[in-house]
């Protein structure tokens, strides 16, 4: 059964005679409607059920929108391992095109907050049980705390409103809190609520809030903070890494067994947790958006079989990507065959890679209602065909997960990749296109709005990446911990086990800095926790976590800095209105003269006396906010 975004109408229809949106939408700004409205459990399930659209508010970078490219991929756009296919879609961060606002931004307490304190403020009131109003005080801790997660990410600094406010209260004219404060407040009722929330899943339904969920919170927000305040220099870390590896453990104990798939490609496991049917049935999974057929559907599959889906890889992202054998491209034992065409840069390279970016083949089209096609009789061609399997259907909505030939919305088939472009379907400036929702299983019919692969919110991978880097902090990550974290991602994708005594300052020469304060040359990252990191990023690779990583790491410019390049081509097989990168001016060739190259895709941006800026770390207050409550002035460093 399709649960926890569906059903809202049918408990509304079993609560309240009549009761619709307009409903909720008034009885907050009436004390006798409150009155009445709070009562028994079923009344605050009811009003609760909106709260969970936090998992699908774009505010969020980690949220699954109606559109990728307008939720989970964004924050790893802004975090440069992504790029916008368009002209003109350089990354706002790198060029400094992030402008003053006077509203939004982020900043909003009328939402989850102002619905979470009025359910808070009616449960002692209520004719529920002691554990059931335990219960609901949990739940509604959680949806606060989530919110409040964001909001400290965000502003750092900002106002605690833990109770229902009105047009009189003395809050609104509140000073922002220190953010160890706030992030304090949210840490204990995290731990409160994952105490004292009951087993009522036979009340609100499977795949709702329960102590598991609370607990991947807790591991998320708790390694965020820690690792904020200990590479922006704030201190007082510990207690953080200790509680991200206390509920880490637990989870890790209630998911022992990570989802392999069942489509039989490399890495299927990884590639089928967003593209498959019902999560409910997939190991590892916490908590997850579901969808329905003629009930609740998406377009996120969808896009990526159109030229409308913008959301492409860069050269240095597939750099990123480890070989099978688990040897970084730059290391002299990686047998890393290079970059000269695109079949040579993905050989034998990380399977994850040929989940997330389709692989390079082509093929000869045929004719038909559905047309066919048939090899060109180049092996090399097949070769990515032959590793995820061949789309032998050709039909709307077809059969399987991410096989290749693939195909446009209507079933039209994509003869090549690479498929440089802009406007045709299917098509990038990169040459790495995107495809994380993509699936031929869909029910697609040539509708938009009818794919329905539910999409995880909290997943055991995420949890094992947490602990690992936790306990590196801590200083007790060694090989046992790579084995219970690393390595069961590892072996999961078809990549040899990392080796935690191989790893010196010679195994990727290239590895990423940071860049602790005042310091503009940079540090290079300790070898073994440079490698977790890069774990990290590949598993979760267009999920959107990477934005609020690369700022948590002070990492962002060595990310956002790059020159955002595409893969090598000769000049003689590019599009005439695309050009390839000079590497010495980090601009188009100014002379043309090039015969081959990396595409071009934007200007290096120091070239451009541009580059990521130190108070990106955080974002503005919008001013609005700032004339309507002077007492949240000043704003963030460098906003004033």
């Amino acid at each position: 059964m399709k649960n926890i975004f569906i059903y809202t109408a049918i408990l509304s229809g079993l609560i309240f005679s009549g009761c619709n949106d307009s409903f909720l939408d008034r009885y907050p700004k009436t004390s006798l409607t409150e009155q009445n409205a709070f009562t028994s459990y079923d009344n605050f399930k009811t009003f609760m059920w909106p709260c969970y659209n936090i998992f699908t508010n774009n505010t969020i970078g980690t949220s699954v929108g109606h559109r990728g490219q307008e939720s989970h991929y964004l924050g790893d756009v802004y975090a440069g391992y992504l790029e916008n296919k368009n002209v003109n879609g350089f990354n706002k961060y790198a060029f400094q095109t992030v402008g003053s606002v006077a509203s939004g931004n982020g900043w909003d307490f009328s939402a989850f907050i102002r619905r979470t304190n009025l359910m808070l403020s009616h449960i002692d009131d209520s004719t529920m049980s002691p554990e059931e109003k335990d219960h609901w005080k949990a739940v509604g801790y959680f949806f606060h705390s989530y919110w409040y997660m964001e909001l400290i990410d965000r502003f750092g600094d900002v106002p605690w409103v833990d109770k229902l406010l009105n047009e009189n209260s003395e809050e609104l004219q509140g000073k922002r809190e220190p953010r160890k404060t706030v992030a304090d407040k949210v840490l204990e009722r995290l731990k409160w609520a994952e105490e004292h929330i009951g087993d009522f899943s036979a009340k609100d339904g499977p795949n709702t809030i329960s102590q598991d969920c609370i607990r991947a919170a807790l591991s998320r927000f708790a390694l965020r903070e820690a690792t904020w305040r200990k590479y922006h220099e704030m201190g007082d870390y510990d207690a953080y890494l200790d509680e991200c590896i206390r509920v880490s453990a637990l989870l890790m104990d209630d998911y022992p067994t990570l989802y392999e798939g069942t489509d039989g490609q490399p890495a299927a496991g990884y590639g089928e947790m967003w593209t498959t049917e019902d999560l409910g049935k997939v190991p590892g999974i916490i908590l997850y958006k579901e969808y329905a057929p003629n009930i609740n559907a998406t377009q996120l599959n969808y896009y990526e079989h159109t030229s409308a889906h913008w959301v492409e890889m860069n050269q240095a992202t597939v750099d990123l990507y480890l070989m099978k054998n688990g040897k970084p491209i730059t290391n002299g034992d990686s047998e890393y065959e290079g970059d000269r065409d695109m079949y040579s840069t993905f050989r034998n390279r990380d399977p994850r890679l040929y989940h997330t970016v389709i692989p390079p083949y082509k093929i000869k089209e045929g004719k038909g209602e559905y047309p066919t096609w048939s090899y060109t009789g180049n092996l090399a061609d097949r070769e990515y065909i032959d590793i995820m399997g061949a789309n032998t259907t050709c039909s709307n909505p077809g059969v399987g997960m991410k096989r290749l030939p693939a195909q446009n919305w209507s079933a039209s088939i994509v003869p090549e990749i690479p498929r440089l472009g802009t406007g045709s379907f299917v098509s990038c400036r990169s040459g790495y296109y995107v495809w994380k929702n993509y699936n031929n299983w869909e029910v697609n019919s040539n509708q938009a709005a009818l794919n329905t692969a539910d999409k995880p919110i909290f997943k055991i991978e995420e949890v094992l990446l947490n602990y690992a880097e936790a306990m590196w902090e801590k200083g007790e990550f060694d090989q046992t911990v790579a084995n219970q974290t690393i390595n069961k991602l590892r072996k999961r994708a078809g990549v040899a086990e990392m080796q935690v005594d191989e790893i010196d300052g010679n195994f990727d020469t290239e590895r990423g800095k940071y860049y602790p304060k005042g310091n503009t040359e940079g540090v290079k990252v300790d070898p073994v926790l440079w490698e977790i990191r890069r774990e990290r990023i590949v598993e979760l690779m267009g999920e959107g976590f990477g934005f609020y990583d690369v700022r948590r790491w002070r990492m962002a410019p060595w990310f956002i800095n790059k020159t955002a390049k595409g893969l090598w081509m000769k000049k003689a097989d590019l599009p005439a209105d695309m050009k390839l990168l000079n590497e010495e001016t980090g601009t188009a060739d100014p002379s043309g003269t090039m015969t081959e190259g990396y595409v071009f895709l934007f200007n290096n941006p120091i070239v451009e006396g541009k580059g990521w800026l130190d108070k990106y770390y955080l974002y503005q207050i919008p001013t609005n906010e700032i004339l309507l409550n002077p007492n949240l002035a000043p704003n963030n460093p460098g906003w004033d």
